[in-house]
């Protein structure tokens, strides 16, 4: 594994990605919260890291992310494998066309079928307990939702929340990235059955026990993507999304 510094349009990334290869397969790593968890949500340089991606040749993006459930059936240890998002930040970043040139880039299914079909397929094989569909609320943190919110959440009949998952999602498909999202549930969201709200403390501590399946996860799951060119609507994004004068 190699660190490679790297300058983007947009600033730097939340650090230097390091590559190396897994199974013969050349992949790259940024922790989109700094080395050490220093980046809050709200203020990660979404566009830097994949800007920074993309520059390096990565065509498809595996997204892990710690959430919070809105079910009582989606218990803490579950992974979900989203293919629905709703944005409830504010402020940020979340495009890279600011203009002149007007893009209107298509987000109904915000998540990458084909690498969607294989985190499924290598969680059913490593018998994990996962989800296969889900909507992903995105808040603008670092705050927990209120009770309030979590109700009005879960009445919409989302699944989890994170304060991750946008803009990243949405500017991947800007640059034409394949991207799938791993939502490993951490606690339940406030006001979930009575159920005490969430801290820190237990967000980190789930994540912890759960990191050796996730890991196993990723493994089995990046030797299995596919070698051939890319045929997903993910690939030609930009194909009809751009207005001509």
């Amino acid at each position: 594994m190699s660190e490679i510094p790297i300058e983007t349009p947009y600033g730097p990334p939340s650090a230097s990605p390091v590559v190396g290869e897994l199974a013969g397969r050349r992949i790259a790593f940024i922790p989109r919260h700094g080395l050490h968890h220093e980046i809050p949500a709200h203020k990660v340089n979404y566009r830097a890291n994949l800007w920074a991606m993309k520059e390096l040749g990565v065509e498809r993006v595996i997204a892990p992310c710690a959430v919070g459930s809105l079910r009582r059936e989606v218990e803490p240890g579950t992974f979900v494998v989203c293919d629905q998002v709703v944005d409830r930040t504010t402020g940020r970043a979340d495009t890279f066309y600011d203009g002149p040139e007007s893009v209107h880039v298509s987000f109904a299914d915000p998540y990458c079928e084909v690498m969607r079909d294989v985190i499924t397929a290598r969680g059913r094989d490593l018998k994990i307990a996962m989800r296969e569909t889900g909507t992903v609320c995105v808040i603008q943190g670092p705050r927990f939702s209120s009770r309030a919110e979590s109700a009005w959440f879960r009445e919409a009949g989302w699944t989890v929340v994170s304060m991750t998952q946008y803009p990243e999602s949405i500017l991947a498909r800007e640059l034409e990235l394949c991207y799938a999202n791993i939502s490993l549930v951490t606690d339940y969201d406030s006001g979930v059955d009575g159920i005490a709200p969430v801290t820190a403390d237990e967000v980190f501590r789930v994540f912890g026990e759960n990191l050796t399946r996730l890991r196993e996860l990723l493994f089995s799951v990046i030797p299995s993507l596919p070698t051939t060119t890319r045929a997903c609507p993910c690939a030609s994004a930009l194909a009809a999304a751009k207005l001509e004068a």
